[in-house]
């Protein structure tokens, strides 16, 4: 087997507005680390993703990201709000749902399509 050394993992995430999706996830909470015109860094967390200036309708529709919080119906809460302030026209959320495999979840579209889970884990 080969061992990478690796210490880093980060994916790469669609947007049809750039502008408008750096605003979001700004919004969210995520810290800019660094942009230029086509690329940027977030961190969430001590996680990293690369947002890009990059759209194909079929891949934006099918990415997701998988987020741990601790509160996922004051995450809805709070999204809620930033909805109705009519800031991002085209995000939607969802009320937090019980997933049989044992995480309360808000589901967010971003502005592009991409599926955020907002997952609330149950206490083992």
């Amino acid at each position: 087997m080969i061992n990478l050394h690796a210490n880093d993992l980060r994916t790469f995430v669609p947007s049809k507005d750039f502008a408008l999706s750096k605003d979001f996830y700004s919004a969210l909470g995520c810290e800019l680390e660094w942009s230029d015109a086509n690329l940027a860094l977030f961190n969430l967390a001590g996680s990293r993703f690369y947002l890009q200036r990059y759209y194909v309708k079929e891949w934006a529709e099918n990415s997701m990201l998988h987020i741990s919080v601790q509160d996922a119906a004051n995450c809805f809460a709070d999204i809620t709000e930033l909805v109705e302030s009519g800031r991002f026209p085209s995000v939607r959320v969802a009320p937090p749902k019980q997933e049989p495999y044992g995480a309360l979840i808000t589901y967010v579209w971003d502005p592009s399509g991409v599926l955020l889970h907002l997952a609330q884990w149950d206490e083992v």
